[in-house]
């Protein structure tokens, strides 16, 4: 089902940064493959949001600690607050007081008692049949998925039902942990969530320094399907403009990659050095380029370094 260029522009921003679901992706990514104008579009958007990310402010410091203090008071004012009874210290203290009513007063005071009595045990007892035990000391309950693996009838009318269950757990610290590198690594090439991707990239660009993730930021850049991780991976690839093997990646996804904010990014990053290395690139890019917004950044950058915009 094609869709309108209304439409399309109208997500270019949320398509970039990986936000849509599959299908929505995949209907943008068909309409822009034969559109010019959406085409152009994606470009200014891709170039709003570069110059967008270069402007932006810094946090002052302070800010986190100052936030974590403030936290820290609130956590120690709601714990000196006078705590209110449990709801089966509320029940006991209720039952002590009824202890003394009239026979006939006892009916309705055991049909309530009755009804109190089965919402506490069918909220007790559903932590149980979740299968999610409290921690010691510990009020909170961890949120567990749960699949049918298989059905079984039994004798008397029972149902036998396996479940596979899977128990979130939640782990934090820094990229100096292997556990949380290479969970990040993993959650990078995740084939299944765009935005997860995006968000890991991010991360992972904080610490480009190190070979491993340099290597996974070049893998994200050259080889994911979705535009807005391939832009987060080149932001955190600039301080490799020097780098020969990052240069090798970049001069490929100059001459291949469908979104046009990626090469112009790409040219930047390259460009950075004024070698003689990504002048043919830039010559057989101007060759080809189609998009008006590329074709004048690398007409400028060639002029940079006095080269013809011709393939010799």
């Amino acid at each position: 089902m094609s869709v309108s260029c209304e439409s399309v522009q109208k997500n270019l921003s949320l398509f970039v940064y990986g936000e849509l679901n599959f299908e929505e992706e995949e209907k943008v990514q068909k309409h822009l493959e034969g559109c010019t104008p959406c085409q152009d579009e994606l470009a200014r958007v891709n170039a709003m949001h570069h110059t967008l990310d270069l402007a932006e402010s810094a946090v002052p410091d302070g800010l986190v600690v100052a936030c974590r203090r403030g936290l820290r008071q609130s956590l120690t004012t709601a714990a000196s607050a006078p705590k209110k009874p449990s709801l089966l210290a509320q029940l006991s203290d209720w039952m002590e007081s009824v202890r003394f009513l009239p026979l006939g007063g006892w009916k309705p005071a055991g049909a309530l008692a009755l009804i109190a009595l089965s919402f506490v045990g069918g909220r007790m007892s559903g932590v149980r049949l979740a299968g999610i035990p409290a921690a010691t000391g510990e009020q909170s309950v961890v949120p567990t998925a749960s699949r049918v693996r298989y059905v079984e009838s039994g004798a008397a009318g029972n149902v036998q039902i396996a479940l596979d269950e899977t128990r979130q757990r939640v782990v934090s610290g820094s990229l100096e942990d292997p556990e949380i590198r290479q969970l990040l690594l993993a959650a990078a090439k995740d084939p299944t969530d765009p935005g997860l991707r995006v968000e890991s990239v991010e991360v992972l660009c904080s610490r480009s320094q190190e070979a491993e993730i340099r290597d996974a930021l070049l893998f994200a850049l050259e080889h994911d399907s979705n535009p807005g991780v391939r832009l987060k991976a080149i932001a955190g690839l600039k301080e490799y403009s020097k780098d020969p093997e990052a240069r090798q990646v970049l001069a490929r996804v100059l001459l291949k990659d469908t979104n046009a904010g990626v090469r112009a990014q790409a040219i930047d990053v390259l460009t950075q050095q004024r070698s003689k290395d990504v002048v043919g690139p830039l010559q057989e890019l101007l060759r080809r380029e189609d998009n008006d917004y590329v074709r004048q950044r690398t007409q400028r950058a060639l002029n940079e370094m006095r080269a013809s915009p011709g393939v010799f």
